[in-house]
């Protein structure tokens, strides 16, 4: 669970909405440079993290600003959450929630039905989206799922063991642009052919249809990525 130190009021909150048999680690339990608010580019720098070359002339405002600090911060929380779980534990998958996401009561319950059905019906996959925000088509998978196309948010997903080693080897510390973008560029053709020649896609993407996970308002929750500093170049 991607959670900062500071939003405990986020916390308390999803805390309330976890199924008592689904075993959770908090990332506000961690040291780690994942708040936003106190990351600098001299600490990142001695920390030996690295910057992908972000800004670019284009259209998109999202390509044609710099980083945030929030959004760097929000890629190493993620990154963190992957190292852990390589590390510890034999299970086939882990879920990576952010403390915005909405669960509802049967989540687990579905969670579990959807993977049995793709289990029956052997469909393999590296990547599951529980919820995302589409910018691209879909194509049809089985029912109730899809397979998507480019997607942003990163508040419900589910890797397997296979996807965290790949991950990994991405060496996204050394890289760092928005996890938003970086799983997208794991499994479609990147927009961006900066992004797609760093990053290759190599993994196989599935999306519960309809979601499974959806995530909470702004105007409710705030966001610690976007309401942070641009970094300084």
């Amino acid at each position: 669970m991607v959670n900062l130190i500071r939003r405990s009021d986020r916390r308390a909150w999803i805390e309330r909405t976890l199924p008592a048999d689904l075993c959770v680690t908090f990332t506000s339990d961690w040291t780690g440079p994942f708040d936003g608010s106190s990351l600098t580019r001299e600490g990142l720098d001695v920390a030996g993290y690295k910057l992908f070359p972000w800004q670019i002339e284009c259209d998109n405002p999202w390509w044609s600003r710099p980083l945030k600090y929030g959004e760097v911060g929000c890629t190493l929380a993620h990154l963190a959450c992957w190292r852990d779980a390589a590390g510890h534990g034999e299970e086939p998958y882990v879920v990576v929630l952010e403390d915005d996401a909405i669960l509802s009561t049967d989540f687990l319950a579905r969670l579990l039905d959807g993977l049995d059905r793709l289990e029956q019906a052997k469909i393999e996959f590296d990547l599951l989206y529980l919820g995302r925000f589409p910018l691209e088509p879909d194509r049809e998978a089985v029912a109730g799922f899809v397979v998507p196309g480019y997607s942003h948010c990163t508040f419900g997903y589910l890797v397997t063991r296979k996807a965290l080693s790949a991950l990994l080897a991405a060496e996204l510390e050394h890289a760092i642009v928005p996890v938003d973008e970086f799983l997208p560029a794991l499994y479609i053709d990147h927009p961006r052919g900066d992004l797609r020649a760093r990053f290759p896609k190599q993994l196989n993407a599935l999306a519960f249809d309809p979601p499974l996970v959806r995530q909470r308002s702004k105007d409710e929750a705030g966001s610690d990525t976007e309401d942070s500093d641009f970094v300084a170049s």
